[in-house]
């Protein structure tokens, strides 16, 4: 896959964002492909079972920010050989 940023800042509603994320979870306990809505486009990704996870608060003053990153790799990972070693 060549590299492609999509990004989108908006004002919206807890409810409106509470949903977004149901939804996006709902994406993530399927078969393994994602679609969600980002912006104006429909975004698709292949997610495997395992994924980094990191979230980070940080408040300054009267500000608060929630930070949530998904990371993977999109390389295939070698076959495994079932074959014995010699003896």
């Amino acid at each position: 896959m060549s590299d492609v940023k999509v990004e989108h800042k908006s004002g919206i509603t807890r409810s409106e964002l509470a949903q977004w994320m149901a939804d996006l979870g709902k994406e993530l306990s399927g078969a393994g492909t994602v679609h969600f809505r980002l912006a104006e486009s429909t975004v698709e990704l292949g997610v495997p079972d395992d994924i980094r996870f990191e979230a980070e608060v940080e408040v300054d003053g009267d500000t608060v920010e929630l930070e949530i990153e998904l990371k993977w790799s999109t390389a295939r990972k070698p076959a495994r050989t079932t074959g014995e070693k010699g003896s």
